[in-house]
Formats: structure tokens, sequence, C-alpha cells
């Protein structure tokens, strides 16, 4: 199993970066990271569409697309593991994909396979990537067996 983690926003050095690097470092699968930027300053609605176009054309059409989005479905960890499980048995690659501040396309939201939520709250796109490493590797453990999950 491949993973592509595909965002909007260049993640610059700092603790952010560090974490992001530091989880997917340790992770059984490789993951290709692909940031996206509109550089030209546009109305809300016109920067999340463009968006969506530079996403969508950073993901493999055989992938099975999973989308963090707030009104997304929420899975426990152990959940989400079982949900990687099943993709790497089957050998598909997965891409996840998240959105600006502005939030993702309908584009985007209908090429989902899977909608994910973190929850109710509100997250910083940046920090999203890191709270997506961060269960990559904690569905990782779960899966070998590792203690981190308890």
């Amino acid at each position: 199993m491949r993973i592509t983690l595909a965002a909007v926003g260049r993640l610059k050095r700092g603790p952010e970066r560090e974490l992001v690097d530091s989880y997917l470092a340790r992770l059984p699968w490789a993951v290709l990271e692909k940031e996206v930027v509109e550089r030209r300053s546009l109305p809300a609605e016109q920067l999340r569409e463009r968006e969506g176009e530079r996403l969508l054309a950073a993901l493999s059409p055989d992938a099975v697309v999973v989308v963090l989005d707030p009104g997304g479905r929420e899975l426990t960890s152990p959940q989400f593991a079982e949900r990687l499980s099943g993709w790497r048995d089957t050998g598909v690659d997965v891409a996840f994909a998240i959105g600006g501040a502005d939030g993702l396309s309908e584009a985007v939201r209908s090429r989902a396979d899977l909608r994910l939520s973190f929850g109710a709250q509100t997250w910083p796109h940046m920090l999203a990537r890191v709270m997506l490493a961060e269960q990559l590797y904690r569905a990782a453990a779960i899966l070998s067996g590792h203690p981190y999950h308890r």
C-alpha cells in the first residue's frame, strides 16, 4: 500500500513539520506528500475551487480517496486501523486530502470514498496534517500489536 498525503499549503520548518516527519518516518508504508498552493489572491469560493482542482490533480485516479472534512464520519483509532488494514490487504493505494482554510471544494468531496472528521471542533489545516500523521502511526501500531495505542 502506498499512501499519498495531499494538502493545501506548505508546511514550513517548525514544530508541525517536525511532528509530521517524525510520525511518517515510523510508518511501515511509503508516504508521498504533495503540497498544493494557489498563489493568486482570489475570493474564498474561487480559491476553494482552484485549490480543489490542484488537490484532484495530485491524487492518483486509482487510489481510495479519504478527505478530512468536518462533516465527515468520526472513526475511533481502532476503526481507522481496521479500514487501513482492509486497504492494505487488498493492495490499493490510499490518498488523503486536506483542504485549506476555506475547506474543500464540492468536486473534492464528491471524489471521496470516505469523508473523515477529527471531531466537531475546528482545527487549523496545518495541525490537521500532524493529527493525520499521528493517526496513521497509531493505526500501524494497532495493526502490529505495538503498545503505543493503550
